[in-house]
């Protein structure tokens, strides 16, 4: 599988990524999906301190202990589980990120985490200290990069503009295009890469398409899209475009067209998933005639709040 650079690190990144949130408490049959990935050519496993209130960081820790050199770990920090693990509150204290990558490393089993993540992110954070943190655990060798992970336009502009991040991980999709209009250019000029999770917008756009729709999305729709503007694209797409191409294919490849992306983070509860996938990312690039075409038939959505 081909690597991308992330930003201006010097981490090479599988243009597939494994977000491991999906993975469930499962251990024997998380692994299995984890060595599938691996088999693939996959480097790049994303998770949190709070899925599963660690559960899932521990996992990954155990899956990957034996090719530690070989892989990159991404994980993310802010959101504090209270003592009963029911909930959370955010905590974007250089305090509680300090104690908390502690504790990260631990579940990992790793002396190092390669990329650190925000977990959020609002203009009312303590930001300079927030900061401070991140850069003061890449100086002691604890973690080598940060990055954020957020859909705030503001807040990315002021990360962009006060710290070192060298990622942003947002969502990104056919159906959710709104990073196009102004984050992404902003990106792609500082020399920051996107990290996009939802490529496949809960499924909507995979091989099985409508058939992964849950009942909140038919009552409700996805964004500013109906259920029925839904079914409309889809059906456009499988009359024009599916000839020679799987929708997972067009799906994935259409986010991996911009420039300012280095990988697309995709969930998988089984080994067929991440074969797909991994199937899906090898294949060629879209053409432009595909990516015009692609742009033309779907919506240009725009940010409407937190600008």
């Amino acid at each position: 599988m081909e690597k991308r650079k992330l930003g201006k690190s010097d981490l090479m990144i599988s243009e597939l990524g494994l977000g491991c949130m999906s993975l469930g408490t499962d251990e024997t049959r998380a692994q299995k999906i984890i060595e599938a990935a691996l088999e693939e050519g996959i480097n790049y496993f994303d998770t949190a301190d709070l899925y599963d209130y660690g559960i899932n960081e521990k996992i990954v820790g155990d899956s990957l202990k034996a090719v530690r050199d070989k892989v990159i770990i991404a994980t993310k920090v802010g959101n504090k589980p209270n003592q009963t693990r029911d909930g959370w509150t955010w905590d974007p204290s250089k305090a509680y990120i300090k104690e908390a990558v502690k504790q990260s490393l631990k579940r990992l089993q790793t002396d190092y985490i390669d990329l650190y993540q925000l977990h959020g992110g609002t203009l009312e954070d303590p930001m300079e200290a927030t900061i401070e943190a991140f850069d003061e655990l890449v100086n002691e060798g604890i973690i080598r990069y940060y990055g954020i992970s957020s859909i705030r336009p503001n807040v990315i502009r002021e990360y962009v503009s006060n710290s070192n991040i060298v990622s942003v991980m947002m969502q990104y999709s056919l159906l959710d295009r709104r990073p196009e209009e102004t984050v992404l250019p902003l990106l792609n000029q500082n020399h920051i890469s996107v990290v996009a999770r939802g490529p496949l917008a809960k499924g909507l756009l995979s091989n099985k398409s409508i058939e992964k729709a849950s009942e909140s999305i038919i009552e409700k729709g996805y964004l500013d899209y109906s259920f029925t503007e839904i079914e409309e694209l889809v059906s456009t797409i499988q009359s024009k475009m599916l000839e020679n191409r799987s929708f997972t294919e067009l799906a994935l490849q259409y986010v991996l067209s911009q420039p300012s992306v280095s990988s697309v983070i995709a969930g998988a509860s089984s080994i067929e998933q991440v074969k797909d996938n991994a199937t899906a990312v090898k294949r060629s690039p879209l053409s432009e005639d595909e990516i015009s075409l692609l742009k033309e038939i779907s919506k240009e959505n725009f940010y409407l709040e937190h600008r």
